[in-house]
């Protein structure tokens, strides 16, 4: 049953809502409504320009309607007289296709009719810099291998804590919080979930971390790169199929104890889709210039970049682009900060299911150290070296933009290679440096 937003207003005293959707270059755009207009916008959407946003959309366009999914509201636990609520975009009373909770849904469905529930978690990584961006906010967070730095922590615990007694509030099930590899460099992890909602959990979850860092005189930044010769930002993926949704679920359909890793058939041949369409995911898993810094960087000082650049699986080795730490899961490595909350779990789906319906074989298991022998492998798949080959070898993957959607793709591919050409035409100081006195 739909929450009633006027009542969840009354009894949270609420004052205004933030109705909010995410655009393709996963920006979160977002509208403040005073609870006393919230009656009309919970049925007819609050009205958007698409074409101001990352959109494929042009000024000719009408209005867009963003419909609040009102069972997926959350006030916010910093400022209770705010809610926040995504919405799904409708324009001319049909769905915009193009939109990434919208392409999530219909691939949640297309998974449901075959009897698939997906169920993620996901691993988020951030820095915290200075306020204006330019410089790890801790000056003596300086150690070599600073990972789990006990007393770096500690000197951040007063963002890190109120951001983890938030999701403790909200119910999600956070359960650990550690310095991640790079100095300056936090992960916090919470309780898996049906892919919608842990989408959601995902892009308040950057909401809510930016807006604490800022109350604390902070920037958080998820940029899957910020700073050069440290380990970039991942946002690993955690992945599992069900026979049910939420607490309706029994069974572990990936789980099988008589196979490889405990990974059953059907697991294997989603694992097999993931493999075979990962050079075109990568477009959507690493969408920005800048991840690609990350995923094809040189060892870090601390010892390894923690990124893919081969597509290769194996068990309990985090130096592979997909890891089977143990029955019944998998977990990918190669998505990282940039990625769209939507489209990483749409993505997934996508490569998944083509996996499954033509069922996909993920290759030969390799157990090796890639960081160390990775050249020793003959035939693996290489990871596309910038945005431009990742946004070619998704084009290229039409089975992967068929599950995705049409109108989806052509508009992703359009937006991204505009951002490329706008890459492409900015002047570096590297090429003045490099290049002034040839």
């Amino acid at each position: 049953m739909a929450v009633d937003l006027r009542k969840f207003a009354e009894d949270k005293n609420v004052k205004y809502f933030m109705i909010s959707y995410t655009d393709l270059f996963g920006g979160q755009r977002a509208k403040l409504v005073p609870t006393q207009a919230i009656n009309e916008m919970q049925y007819e959407g609050a009205g958007f320009a698409g074409f101001s946003t990352y959109l494929d959309l042009t000024p000719a366009h009408p209005d867009m309607l963003a419909i609040p999914d009102t069972n997926a509201v959350i006030q916010l636990p910093w400022k209770r007289d705010v809610a926040w609520v995504p919405g799904n975009l409708m324009m001319n009373g049909a769905t915009v296709d193009q939109a990434p909770r919208n392409v999530l849904n219909t691939l949640i469905n297309r998974a449901a009719s075959e009897g698939l529930h997906v169920k993620t978690g996901i691993e988020a990584e951030f820095f915290l810099l200075t306020q204006q961006g330019d410089q790890i906010s801790d000056d003596r967070d300086t150690a070599i291998k600073p990972c789990y730095d006990q007393q770096a922590i500690m000197r951040r615990y007063d963002v890190i804590a109120e951001i983890c007694d938030h999701m403790l509030e909200l119910g999600w099930g956070p359960y650990q919080n550690d310095h991640e590899d790079a100095n300056g460099q936090f992960e916090m992890n919470w309780e898996f979930d049906d892919v919608l909602n842990t989408a959601d959990k995902h892009s308040f979850f950057k909401f809510m971390t930016k807006s604490i860092a800022e109350k604390h005189g902070l920037k958080a930044t998820f940029m899957p790169k910020p700073i050069e010769g440290l380990t970039g930002n991942g946002c690993h993926a955690h992945i599992s199929v069900w026979d049910a949704p939420g607490n309706a679920s029994k069974t572990n359909i990936f789980a099988d104890d008589t196979k490889e890793l405990g990974l059953s058939d059907k697991g294997r041949s989603f694992l097999g889709g993931i493999m075979k369409h990962a050079s075109g995911m990568a477009a959507i898993t690493n969408p920005s210039v800048n991840s690609y810094k990350r995923i094809n960087a040189p060892r870090t000082a601390s010892g390894a970049t923690w990124a893919p650049n081969t597509v290769t699986w194996s068990g309990n080795n985090r130096t592979h682009m997909v890891r089977v730490p143990g029955p019944g899961r998998f977990e990918l490595r190669l998505p990282d900060g940039a990625t769209n909350p939507y489209l990483l779990q749409a993505v997934i789906l996508a490569a998944g299911l083509n996996g499954i319906k033509n069922n996909a074989d993920p290759g030969k298991r390799y157990d090796i150290d890639m960081y160390a022998d990775g050249h020793k492998i003959k035939g693996a798949p290489k990871l596309p070296l910038n945005m431009l080959d990742a946004i070619r070898e998704f084009d290229k993957d039409k089975n992967l933009k068929s599950a995705l959607g049409e109108e989806f793709s052509a508009a992703y591919i359009s937006l991204k290679l505009k951002e490329w050409n706008s890459f492409t035409a900015h002047f570096s100081s590297w090429e003045r440096e490099n290049t002034i006195d040839i």
